[in-house]
């Protein structure tokens, strides 16, 4: 699996309600991110049930390495102020 440590990964997978309002909004924030379809992604999918109790819970959101299960918006703006504010230059 790729390396994520720095910026913002979405786990994801088709036709979750959640993970289409959610990429929509990150989209439209311009905030630089990588989406990773855990169907597509043994590795990736591993990862989100190591992170989600056992559960392929998504989205599943890493900002610089932190994991976090099906967060909101203003959990995932905090958390890069916090741990990557170099993609807020980019982002509105």
């Amino acid at each position: 699996m790729t390396d994520y440590r720095d910026g913002v990964v979405v786990y994801w997978r088709p036709l979750c309600p959640f993970c289409i309002k959610l990429r929509l909004r990150l989209r439209l924030a311009r905030l630089p991110r990588t989406e990773v379809n855990i169907w597509r992604d043994p590795d990736a999918a591993a990862y989100v049930r190591l992170v989600a109790d056992g559960n392929e819970t998504v989205p599943t959101v890493t900002v610089a390495g932190n994991a976090m299960v099906n967060p909101s918006m203003g959990q995932i703006r905090e958390a890069v102020r916090r741990d990557a504010p170099h993609l807020l230059k980019r982002a509105r």
